[in-house]
């Protein structure tokens, strides 16, 4: 498994949590790669390679592109919520700088694409694959925003096409559970915010059956956020957007010094940060 534990990263001293270039590269530098157990249990899955044609929907600053066009994917990489991400994601894999570069066919768009956009002039090829690998069931509100996403990203799909949701696994089996109850404690202090909520067991079959898909399978991935020493530990779960609210409810002082608190019991000797959590994924298929 490949190992996710940041053992260093470029630091952004005094940058502001309302700094969206600087929570990118935070996201892109630290948080991301936590992630890459789920993407690489899912790609084995569905034996995403050279036939294959993805569609990712919110691809963030585009790690789990990188590896699934290292595996010889054409992609469309669709991010619609963070300039900044996707301004990353573009330097990653379309950029004229060193290291990997994806094929000629590759797209990274703040929107859908249209039915004409791949082909003009005749009916683009369908994609293949449909991810959507940005963990929903923390946010109040983030299933309804997905199922209307799958459900404009389904005709883009040829017929039974897989459609990969993800979501937090059962809170005992999550570590950063206990993490994110500061957020919520915090939050609840400006009921004009996004609320946090727990995760719901069924809440991707129900995503799914929403968005007009049907689920067609499952499967859980450890996947451990580790990190270096406790600044990175901020940085990084700060650039999830799940402590926003309650950095608009208090000040991003007071949510660093009660989430460095939370931290403590996971804190190893050498300093470093090791937290594990469960993830689930949940493949459905187009009509």
């Amino acid at each position: 498994m490949t190992p996710v534990l940041v053992r260093q990263h470029l630091a952004h001293a005094g940058t502001s949590h309302a700094d969206p270039v600087a929570r990118a590269r935070d996201w892109s530098e630290i948080q991301e790669r936590m992630l890459v157990p789920l993407y690489e249990a899912v790609y084995e899955r569905l034996d995403v390679g050279p036939g294959t044609r993805l569609l990712s929907l919110g691809c963030g600053s585009g790690l789990a592109l990188v590896m699934a066009a290292s595996a010889g994917a054409a992609f469309t990489g669709v991010e619609p919520s963070s300039p900044a991400r996707l301004a990353l994601a573009r330097e990653r894999l379309l950029g004229d700088g060193p290291g990997f570069r994806a094929r000629g066919d590759a797209r990274l768009t703040d929107r859908l694409p249209t039915a004409d956009a791949d082909r003009p002039g005749g009916r683009p090829a369908p994609y293949t694959v449909v991810t959507a690998f940005e963990p929903i069931g923390r946010v109040a509100g983030d299933t309804e925003e997905l199922a209307e996403l799958l459900a404009a990203a389904a005709p883009l799909a040829r017929r039974g096409a897989p459609v990969v949701l993800a979501g937090w696994g059962p809170p005992e089996r999550c570590a950063t559970t206990a993490v994110l109850r500061v957020a919520a404690k915090l939050a609840d202090q400006d009921r004009g915010t996004v609320r946090l909520r727990p995760a719901v067991r069924d809440d991707l079959e129900e995503v799914a059956r929403r968005a007009g898909l049907r689920p067609d399978g499952s499967g859980r991935v450890a996947c451990p956020f580790g990190y270096a020493d406790l600044d990175s530990a901020l940085k990084g779960l700060l650039s999830t957007g799940l402590f926003d609210a309650a950095v608009a409810a208090t000040d991003q002082a007071q949510v660093e010094k009660e989430v460095a608190e939370a931290l403590h019991p996971y804190r190893r000797p050498d300093g470093t940060v090791w937290m594990p959590n469960v993830f689930r994924y949940l493949i459905a298929r187009t009509p």
